[in-house]
């Protein structure tokens, strides 16, 4: 019998079969994308609401535009809000299994306490509406409203109970960073109640030198804002005064696996790095999950030789422009075959609590026996 360790915890296949056997059948169930995005396909009226309150307008030609205060934000189709075409889309891909999550621009860390509640609750009940339709194949990670974080931390219950395995959270609330005090009780009830927690890059630092190309934000920046973030969670003690909590880091952790080395030296000089961490920041590191979503062959082995395969999972940016088109494959032609069948299958079955029989690939199911 083989079990896959997370965090101390264990989750144990429940027959005696081969390991061969279950790597076959998780393999036949296809793999599992942990980062894909959602835009519901309408919003509540937003005329008494925040002035960025976001709404969708749809063409006659199946898109939509996403306005919010007043501009066309981002360009969409279908596939943000409609499940068969997301499931039709998966089948191509070789994709059994996507983990749903807001696009990041919801998060709204920016609105009043009740504005906040009201978009968390209409992005939530979307997700956990599809996670319930299609069980076996959408998990979701849902949105708290940061910004006033005990109502954040309380929230975390009822997304357990709509069904919703994790959150996604922005990289910062409006600048706090998120190693600040004053998000401890989010973390801390994640971590009770054994929900992932996704950190995505928001809103980015350094724009302004970047110039004035569009896009360049999310292409650019991203990365460097996601390796900020990944730091303020190390240095500021989220990640051990928490040792069971599971943080994926977008993008593959962006720029943070790069500059580690640099961190591991100031770390030995004895700078104020020193004081906040009781281990090497390579060593800290590896309590992360990261995303595969780098693109290059070179740089998903470069995370592997940095973080080590098991803390990788498979994703994709669905269905955005930037995407992974086709994961699987690329996966598979940069690592080993040990490697990438970790990577899209085992890891992500624990990390969500699916459990997979060797005898019946089909009976797929959620577990919080991990």
């Amino acid at each position: 019998m083989r079990s896959f360790p997370v965090d101390g915890r264990k989750a144990v296949w429940l027959d005696d079969n081969t390991e061969d056997t279950v790597v076959k059948n998780l393999r036949s169930s296809g793999a599992i994308d942990v980062h894909s995005h959602v835009v519901p396909d309408q919003f509540p009226d937003g005329t008494e609401r925040d002035a960025l309150w976001p709404s969708v307008v749809h063409e006659q030609d199946g898109t939509a535009r996403i306005v919010i205060g007043g501009k066309s934000f981002r360009q969409i189709d279908s596939r943000s809000w409609n499940a068969d075409a997301r499931l039709a889309d998966m089948e191509a891909k070789g994709i059994g299994h996507q983990v749903l999550s807001p696009m990041p621009e919801l998060l709204s860390y920016w609105f009043g306490a009740d504005d906040a509640e009201a978009i968390c609750d209409c992005v939530n009940t979307f997700l956990g509406d599809l996670v319930a339709t299609y069980p076996k194949r959408f998990s979701a990670f849902g949105m708290v409203p940061l910004q006033t974080p005990e109502k954040a931390a309380h929230s975390l219950s009822g997304l357990r109970d709509m069904g919703l395995t994790g959150i996604e959270i922005g990289t910062h609330v409006q600048s706090t960073p998120l190693g600040d005090p004053s998000l401890a009780p989010v973390f801390a009830e994640a971590e009770r109640l054994n929900m992932t927690v996704m950190v995505h890059a928001l809103h980015p630092a350094g724009v302004e030198r970047i110039g004035d190309v569009p896009a360049m934000a999310a292409i650019a920046a991203f990365p460097l804002e996601t390796a900020l973030a990944a730091t303020s969670l190390m240095t500021g003690g989220v990640l051990e005064n928490h040792p069971n909590l599971r943080i994926v880091l977008s993008h593959g952790g962006g720029a943070l696996p790069a500059i580690l080395p640099r961190l591991d030296h100031a770390y030995r000089l004895g700078m104020p790095i020193r004081n906040s961490m009781s281990v090497p920041p390579s060593k800290l590191a590896r309590r992360f999950y990261f995303d595969s979503i780098v693109y290059d062959d070179v740089a998903l082995q470069f995370l592997e030789t940095t973080i080590g395969h098991d803390r990788i999972l498979a994703g994709t940016d669905y269905p955005f422009l930037i995407m992974e088109n086709d994961p699987v494959g690329f996966i598979r032609r940069a690592l080993s075959e040990t490697a990438a069948d970790t990577i899209l299958y085992q890891s992500p079955t624990v990390l969500l609590g699916l459990r997979q029989t060797a005898s019946d690939p089909s009976q797929t199911q959620k577990s919080r026996d991990v």
